[in-house]
């Protein structure tokens, strides 16, 4: 098992991985940036996210050092406290769908006060009540749909499961009607035309935040290594990017993030390669991160039990000719998951940081410097999770298209949901197949 999670997305320095500046130049450069390109900026009044949180004995402890330094320690402390409580996390099990889930909740809130301070000019009726109804009719469809998906044997055997897994999509969608019908049924027009700003924002949050962290339960499911390896090449590319920029940035990247350097984002994509290639490695040998997470009607109770499939399972490759001159080494042995490591790392580090690109040129856009002021040092989780979103994308699509096989326990799950008229048919149809083909004996 998105990313997610809090700990792991924390650890991001989504505007950070390159020659660091203090607040007021950071401040500085934002506001002549607006002007200077004309933009029609909304005037978003002073929230959290631009005060100082940081815990009184930590600003005690490092009072005296220039800014600099100052903000370096305070995002060292608290990353090494959050990657903790991550591996802590991670030791918990499945139970990390509750972190996940928190996330999710408290980045669509920062996104969504962001859009009632922006709008709040217009009165908008119950702007984030109906936030939060939309919150919840998506995440009971795409909960609904995963516990049918992974929990078959689950659902079968709890009545009202059964009738909530029959008409999940018709309830999903009726509850969806309702909301979005409710101003046309008070035939004012100023309310539909108010409302559409509610029903842009929310939905397009919606669609960063709750599909993509489905994404990453979905990822979650198919073994704890999909959940695990991302998000820690995110982090440590985050990292890895902030210490090279920090201590060899000259070379401005983008405009839309005038800390990033060339340096931070070349250092950190070596880095990040080699590291996922060692983490792989590693956690390719256990079968606790390799199995599929499923569920057990026996114990009623998470399980990750299995053999392990051929990508998990020390392989014997022949090395291309120059290198066999330069190194002296005919083969090598490698786990099958630590090349496709490779194209993941690659992905997090050419590809992800335009996440935090795209995460800096909205907050530029409405003038705040942070979703959030959660985390001392690295703002709100939205600003750290911003980088595991679309890398939880690409996992997902990476799965689908290079990964996943047919997967029995599903079919058989799909099965056990049949009649048993339907059931017995199917038996006798696949019998005389393997008959057929071979497989059986012939009967007597």
């Amino acid at each position: 098992m998105c990313v997610l999670c809090v700990c792991v997305c924390v650890c991001q320095e989504a505007d950070s991985d390159h020659r660091p500046q203090s607040d007021a130049e950071a401040d500085a450069d934002l506001d002549v940036d607006c002007k200077a390109e004309g933009a029609d900026v909304p005037d978003v009044p002073l929230s959290t996210a631009d005060t100082d949180n940081t815990p009184e004995c930590l600003n005690k402890a490092l009072e005296g050092l220039p800014p600099r330094w100052k903000n370096y320690w305070i995002r060292g402390v608290l990353s090494m406290a959050m990657i903790t409580f991550f591996f802590l996390i991670i030791y918990m099990g499945p139970i990390v769908l509750i972190l996940v889930m928190t996330v999710q909740i408290k980045c669509f809130q920062e996104i969504i006060t962001i859009g009632y301070r922006v709008y709040r000019s217009y009165e908008l009726p119950w702007f984030r009540t109906l936030s939060w109804y939309f919150l919840v009719c998506v995440n009971y469809f795409f909960y609904g749909e995963t516990l049918a998906d992974y929990f078959g044997a689950l659902v079968q055997r709890e009545e009202p499961l059964q009738f909530l897994s029959r008409y999940h999509r018709f309830i999903s969608f009726a509850l969806y009607l309702l909301i979005i019908s409710w101003p046309f049924l008070l035939t004012c027009l100023l309310i539909v035309f108010v409302c559409l700003f509610q029903f842009a924002w929310t939905h397009v949050t919606l669609l960063i935040v709750v599909t993509q962290s489905h994404l990453v339960i979905q990822n979650l499911f198919e073994g704890m290594i999909w959940f695990i390896v991302p998000i820690s090449i995110v982090i440590c590319n985050d990292i890895m990017a902030y210490l090279f920029g920090f201590f060899f940035g000259r070379t401005p990247l983008i405009k839309l993030s005038p800390k990033k350097t060339w340096e931070g984002f070349i250092g950190g994509f070596f880095s990040t390669v080699l590291f996922s290639f060692m983490l792989a490695y590693l956690l390719s040998q256990f079968q606790y991160f390799v199995c599929p997470v499923g569920f057990n009607s026996e114990t009623n109770g998470f399980t990750i039990e299995c053999a392990p499939t051929e990508i998990f399972i020390l392989q014997t490759y022949t090395l291309p000719a120059v290198i066999q001159n330069t190194l002296g080494w005919e083969t090598v042995k490698l786990y099958p998951f630590q090349i496709h490591s490779i194209f993941l790392s690659t992905f997090a580090s050419l590809i992800g940081p335009f996440g935090g690109f795209f995460a800096s040129g909205f907050k530029r856009a409405f003038k705040i410097k942070d979703f959030a002021s959660t985390i001392p040092g690295h703002g709100g989780i939205m600003d750290r999770f911003d980088c595991q979103y679309l890398m939880a994308t690409f996992v997902h699509v990476y799965i689908a298209s290079f990964i996943r096989g047919p997967n029995p326990s599903k079919v058989l799950q799909q099965l056990l949901m049949l009649q048993p008229e339907q059931q017995l048919s199917i038996f006798f149809t696949l019998h005389s197949q393997l008959k057929e083909r071979g497989l059986l004996p012939p009967a007597d």
